[in-house]
C-alpha cells in the first residue's frame, strides 16, 4: 500500500507510521525533507507582495515603537529602508495562490486530506527576527527555505497559558523550552497543535509555513446551527405531550432536559445536512473575493475546449467530494452540488488534475450533466482558463 512506502518528506518514515507515532502527538525534525531546496521566490519578491492591496501581510518587529509592534499591510515601497538592521520578520499569508511554483509544495503532502490544508504562509526574517514564543491550534510543518533558523519546542499549551499583555500577539509569558535544532534548506519541522515554539532567525532567511484547517468546537456549533436553522419551521418547536403534574412550579424538571436533549438530537444527527455543511464550511475560500468567474454558458464553453482551451482550478478555490445515498456531492469554494453516481470519475479528475483539457474530459462534454458542472465551476470561478 502507498501509505506504508517510506517518503522523502518525512524523513524515510512511511506515511502511516508518521499518522500513528507523530501526528498530532510529537514533533519531528526532518533534515533534509526536500534535499538542496531553494527558495522559489527572493526575499525582494516577497516584500514586493506584501505591498499588494490584496496579499495579507504583517511585520513584527521585536524593538518598535512598542515591544513586538505589529504592523499590517500592504506596505509602502519605502518601509524596508526604514528597518532596523535586526530582529524583525515579515510575514505572506497564502503565497501558494499568488505564486504557482509555491503552491507545487503542497503536492509532497497528499497523504493528509487537502481539504485540511490552509495556506502556505512565507516568512522572511532579518537577524534575530522570530514572532516570540507562541502556540498554535492547528498542525503545522515549518520548511526552511533560506538561511538558518533556531527552532526551540517546549511545554504544551492551551488557553490557561499566560500571555504577555499584548493587544494584537499571543506571546507566551512563560517559554519552558525543552529541545532545540538549528535548520538550513530543506530541512522542516512538523508541529503538533498547542505546543509552544519560538523561532529565531540566525542569519537573514526564509521559512515556509504549510497551516492546516482546524475549526474550533465553537466555530462547527456556531456555524453548523446557524446552517440548520434554514431548514427547521417555525412549528417545530420544544414540546411535553407527556408532561405530568408539578409539585413546584418553579423548578426545571430532569424530564424537560431529556426532552431537549431529543429534540437537538433529532436533527443534529442528519448526517447528510451534518455533511453538506462541513464540505461548504472546509472549502470556503480564505479570500473569496478572488473566486469569481466570467458569465458564459455551455455552447462557449465547449467551443473554448475544442480549440484547445486549458481548464485549471482558480488557486484560490478549494474543492472535495463525498459519496452519499442517493449520488455525490461536491464542494466547490463554500459551495455544494448533488451529482449523479456516474459522475465519480470526473470528479476525481476535477479535484486533482493539473488542467482539464479536450481529451481528458471529452467523454463528459456530450454528458449533460458532466458539461453543466464544467460550466457552472467556470461561472463560479473555482475552474478557469489557464490563460487567465
Amino acid at each position: 500500500m502507498t501509505s506504508d512506502i517510506p517518503l522523502q518528506i518525512l524523513g524515510g518514515i512511511s506515511a502511516r507510521e508518521f499518522l500513528r507515532d507523530y501526528w498530532q502527538k510529537k514533533p519531528l525534525l526532518i533534515r533534509q525533507a526536500i534535499p538542496d531546496f531553494q527558495s522559489p521566490i527572493s526575499p525582494d519578491e516577497l516584500a514586493g507582495l506584501s505591498l499588494e492591496e490584496e496579499v495579507e501581510s504583517r511585520l513584527v518587529i521585536e524593538h518598535g515603537d512598542s515591544p513586538w509592534e505589529l504592523r499590517r499591510g500592504p506596505f509602502a515601497e519605502d518601509t524596508y529602508q526604514q528597518l532596523p538592521e535586526r530582529d524583525w520578520t515579515l510575514l505572506v499569508q497564502a503565497v501558494d495562490q499568488l505564486v504557482p511554483d509555491v503552491a507545487d509544495l503542497i503536492e509532497h503532502f497528499r497523504f493528509l486530506p487537502n481539504w485540511r490544508i490552509d495556506d502556505v504562509m512565507v516568512s522572511y526574517a532579518a537577524p534575530g527576527g522570530g514572532v516570540g514564543p507562541h502556540f498554535d491550534n492547528y498542525d503545522v510543518f515549518l520548511l526552511q527555505a533560506h538561511g538558518q533558523r533556531r527552532w526551540r519546542v517546549g511545554q504544551m499549551c492551551d488557553s490557561d497559558s499566560p500571555m504577555l499583555a499584548h493587544g494584537d500577539l499571543r506571546i507566551l509569558a512563560d517559554f519552558q523550552g525543552t529541545d532545540e535544532w538549528v535548520l538550513e534548506p530543506g530541512d522542516m519541522l512538523y508541529l503538533p497543535p498547542r505546543l509552544a515554539h519560538f523561532g529565531t532567525a540566525e542569519d537573514a532567511c526564509m521559512t515556509y509555513s504549510v497551516g492546516f484547517r482546524a475549526p474550533s468546537a465553537a466555530e462547527v456549533l456556531t456555524h453548523f446551527t446557524d446552517f440548520l436553522a434554514q431548514f427547521l419551521p417555525d412549528e417545530d418547536r420544544y414540546s411535553d405531550a407527556d408532561l405530568q403534574p408539578t409539585e413546584d412550579p418553579f423548578q426545571i424538571q430532569s424530564d424537560a432536559l431529556d426532552r431537549l436533549k431529543a429534540l437537538l438530537a433529532e436533527h443534529m444527527s442528519d448526517e447528510r445536512l451534518l455533511l453538506t455543511w462541513f464540505g461548504q464550511f472546509m472549502t470556503e475560500p480564505r479570500y473569496p473575493e478572488r473566486v469569481e468567474g466570467p458569465g458564459i454558458d455551455e455552447a462557449e464553453l465547449l467551443s473554448a475546449l475544442e480549440d484547445g482551451a486549458l481548464l485549471v482550478r482558480n488557486p484560490a478555490a478549494r474543492l472535495a467530494w463525498s459519496e452519499v445515498d442517493i449520488g455525490l456531492l461536491l464542494f466547490a469554494s463554500g459551495q455544494s452540488r448533488l451529482l449523479p453516481a456516474s459522475l465519480r470519475e470526473l470528479l476525481k479528475l476535477i479535484c486533482s488534475a493539473d488542467a482539464l483539457h479536450a481529451e481528458n474530459v471529452g467523454a463528459w462534454l456530450s454528458d449533460d450533466d458532466g458539461r453543466s458542472l464544467l460550466c457552472e465551476l467556470v461561472k463560479q470561478g473555482s475552474l478557469e482558463f489557464a490563460d487567465e
